[in-house]
């Protein structure tokens, strides 16, 4: 069966991208601050319901939806905005698990019945999804030995068995789309959230603003989304949308990191001179800023490689993870050394960034993942 036809992405111009910005940024700074960031984080849903409404009435869920169902109809850059403005807050919303990885599994997928039913609820925000990608060993390169689920033929349809792990905002989710081992080597498919033999449970991470769960599977039935033998092109752009789009919130991430130390240089005073008139706090900083703008340089080429410019998309994504997961961990870490005491403390906010970088930096794959990954694209 052929896969339906998409419209283009809907392109945008910097200015109306710029735009878009400052739209996030109000509402990231009017809905998001440090004390409403941990009151959510400890709450059994990890997410703001009136923040996501507030976000659904911006229109921001909808942006990667085709106007056919209800969306925008941008792309990868636009997103990518929303993206960084919600990482430089360190938001919990479930922007990343269902606005990016939920849709773009269902426009990969070619399923035109399951598109019809879901995008319009997820572009206004009335349903949550999540996609599952990783299996017990916390791998996420999109073979079949990757994945801790297996989809099998029965008499009454389609079951899972098995467990996947590390699933963004799979607890709260309404509809699950699940990577399994299948007869064609790995397929997706669609769970309902409250479907019997259906096990989910919070997974206890370092980054407490963003909720991981793992999900038990026992003859839990399914519905396979697409053509058989379709799986595993789907599944590869959702890994690595998935990992640009985490590239997006560590240049957001790094670079509040980035103001926070600055700010503190600036106003810190010893031995009767602001530390940042030192030369090694001024290096510090100067180092912090030159990896933050390779980091916006590997995202922006991965960007415009989505959006069909110059460059393999896969292969741009995964230069674009490597840089941006480096810079976001270095820029983080160093800001606790500006900071010095106060960066260490609980109360300081410096020590949430480093988390989500940490984390971010393996959810999608790691590192060691990424390069064999990148070279076995490249042929070397």
């Amino acid at each position: 069966m052929p896969q339906p036809t998409q419209a283009p992405p809907q392109a945008t111009t910097a200015a109306e991208r710029d735009g878009l910005r400052a739209v996030v940024r109000a509402f990231a700074r009017d809905h998001f601050p440090l004390e409403e960031v941990r009151r959510v984080s400890g709450t059994d849903a990890g997410y703001d319901p009136a923040a996501w409404s507030g976000l659904g009435q911006l229109g921001l869920p909808g942006l990667l939806v085709p106007a056919t169902h209800g969306g925008a109809g941008c792309g990868l850059p636009e997103a990518a905005v929303v993206l960084e403005e919600l990482g430089r807050v360190l938001a919990c919303v479930p922007y990343l698990s269902s606005a990016v990885l939920a849709v773009t599994a269902l426009l990969a997928s070619g399923d035109a019945a399951a598109q019809a039913e879901l995008l319009p609820r997820l572009a206004d925000g009335t349903l949550l999804a999540a996609v599952a990608v990783s299996g017990p060993a916390g791998r996420a390169d999109g073979t079949p030995g990757s994945l801790g689920v297996t989809a099998s033929s029965s008499p009454g349809g389609v079951t899972l068995d098995g467990e996947a792990l590390y699933v963004v905002d799979g607890h709260a989710a309404g509809v699950l789309l699940i990577a399994a081992r299948d007869g064609t080597g790995a397929g997706l498919y669609r769970v309902a959230g409250d479907a019997p033999g259906l096990a989910r449970r919070v997974m206890p991470a370092i980054d407490g603003t963003r909720t991981l769960a793992r999900l038990a599977f026992r003859d839990v039935l399914a519905q396979p989304l697409g053509p058989p033998g379709s799986g595993a092109a789907a599944l590869a752009r959702v890994l690595d949308t998935g990992v640009v789009a985490l590239a997006a919130e560590a240049v957001g991430g790094a670079a509040q990191a980035l103001d926070l130390a600055v700010s503190h240089a600036k106003q810190r005073v010893q031995f009767g001179r602001p530390i940042g008139s030192f030369q090694a706090v001024k290096h510090k900083c100067a180092d912090m800023l030159v990896a933050l703008e390779g980091a916006r340089a590997a995202l922006d080429g991965a960007l415009e490689a989505a959006a069909g410019g110059a460059g393999d998309p896969g292969i741009a994504a995964l230069v674009a993870g490597l840089h941006c997961s480096a810079a976001y961990t270095h820029i983080t870490a160093e800001s606790i050394q500006v900071l010095g005491g106060i960066g260490f403390t609980w109360e300081h906010p410096a020590h949430l960034y480093f988390r989500r970088a940490r984390s971010s930096a393996v959810l999608f794959g790691t590192e060691t993942q990424h390069r064999a990954t990148l070279a076995d694209r490249l042929g070397v």
